[in-house]
């Protein structure tokens, strides 16, 4: 879903941190724990918080009227062309 704005256990802001790890572990292919020394982010609360995160906003968006709406109209257009 979406980040949390703060740290569970100790307050610190983490959600600004959030897009530049991604940034920095899936574009520029540094590990995680590198990633989060360079962000600054040394408590291990605040790294949990980080590394635990899972994004499901694009999953849950296949389930929108518009996303069902956008499928069923691939699934269609599938069929059309492998039944003609």
């Amino acid at each position: 879903m979406i980040i949390p704005i703060r740290c569970f256990s100790c307050g610190k802001v983490t959600a600004d941190l959030w897009e530049r790890y991604i940034r920095m572990v899936e574009e520029q292919g540094v590990m995680e724990g590198d990633a989060l020394d360079q962000l600054g982010c040394k408590r291990y609360c605040c790294r949990r918080m980080i590394l635990t995160h899972v994004d499901l906003i694009e999953k849950l968006l296949k389930y929108t009227p518009d996303g069902r709406n956008t499928k069923k109209i691939d699934m269609q257009n599938k069929q059309r062309a492998g039944g003609v």
